[in-house]
């Protein structure tokens, strides 16, 4: 991702945040600690550039350090797949004003490049977890979406079988190593990209005109149709029965039980903007920065010389404006459903 403007404009995405910090916040009062000087450790699966783990791990601390003494050492333990920009993921905990390591000088941060589709952390060695809008991205392209570039809207059959069944694979890969990880008592809030309960995948306007867009990027020949073929958004979102499928038929795997399972549509901020100044033009301006900063980069990687190819910028210059002049044409409030869970780690049954 471009990481600057990822953080940027990933401002919308903290409109979803708020419901699960209060779960968060809830997991840090209830959680067992352990005895100093053994730290209490935090864990942020999924980090990014670290600008939706402050307000949330933040919060925690402040919970945790009332029911600690102010020596014990409070570890947090950001995580990413390698490739990550971890330069800006510490540039965000030392300069952002949200930071936590500001509030509280016993609080240490630490980044981990690993996928969290495997174990990355010490067995029975994390307090508390937490991961929002990331698990939603898939570990691998199970196959090209030949009719779009988001499998929700795809109408071949067998590629959305192929994403389902990775989709599947990846949550339960995904929860069998936070029940390693986890302390016995310890929680995991998540929050993610989920489906209705009609199956809706939300965001069908502006998925459909990046779409368009690329079509017209073919026809006028900065893109070929090889390109273009290779193109898609490797991201799912989970139904309830999704979520709760690892976990059949006792209701528990790896020592982990659903405290909470919730699924619900998001606010769509730019809809709300939309609403009081009927800035058109901003509005598909505000979902096409969005869109570059949390997907482009994800494209432009099939171009033939990938995110290194001279066509890049102006790649991705040409598909940001004309997302924007499509939404902007056309203004409609996105669907933006959401999951969040909240799951506990259960002593072992004899």
């Amino acid at each position: 991702m471009e990481s600057g403007s990822y953080t940027a404009n990933s401002r919308l995405q903290a409109a979803g945040l708020r419901p699960a910090i209060k779960l968060f916040e809830r997991a840090a009062e209830v959680v067992p600690l352990p005895r100093a000087p053994q730290p209490i450790v935090i864990a942020d699966y999924g980090a990014s550039t670290g600008h939706n783990s402050l307000l949330p791990v933040g919060a925690a601390v402040g919970v945790l350090r009332k029911r600690s003494r102010p020596e014990q050492s409070i570890m947090v333990a950001h995580t990413d797949v390698p490739e990550n920009d971890f330069t800006v993921l510490f540039q965000t905990l030392a300069d952002d004003p949200d930071t936590y390591l500001r509030k509280d000088e016993a609080t240490f941060a630490s980044a981990i490049g690993r996928s969290f589709y495997r174990q990355i952390l010490p067995s029975n060695s994390v307090n508390l977890g937490w991961t929002s809008w990331a698990i939603q991205w898939l570990s691998r392209v199970p196959a090209p979406i030949p009719d779009h570039v988001q499998v929700a809207y795809s109408s071949d059959d067998a590629v959305r079988a192929a994403y389902t069944k990775q989709a599947a694979h990846d949550w339960h890969e995904f929860v069998a190593f936070r029940g390693r990880e986890l302390c016995p008592g310890g929680r995991l809030v998540v929050m993610t990209m989920a489906v209705d309960e009609e199956g809706d995948f939300g965001y069908r306007p502006l998925l459909d005109g990046m779409s368009a867009v690329l079509a017209e990027l073919t026809t006028d020949g900065l893109l070929s149709e090889d390109e273009v073929h290779r193109m898609s958004i490797p991201t799912v979102g989970r139904s309830a029965a999704d979520f709760l499928a690892p976990f059949a038929p006792s209701g528990r795997f790896e020592q982990l039980e659903i405290e909470h399972l919730e699924v619900f549509n998001a606010e769509d901020r730019f809809w709300a903007r939309y609403q009081a100044d009927h800035d058109a033009a901003a509005f598909g301006a505000q979902w096409a920065a969005f869109s570059r900063a949390s997907v482009f980069p994800t494209l432009a990687a099939a171009l033939d010389g990938g995110r290194d190819d001279p066509r890049s910028g102006q790649f991705c210059d040409r598909l940001e404006a004309g997302v924007a002049a499509r939404m902007a044409a056309a203004p409609e409030q996105m669907k933006i459903p959401l999951g969040q869970l909240v799951l506990v780690k259960k002593p072992k049954t004899r």
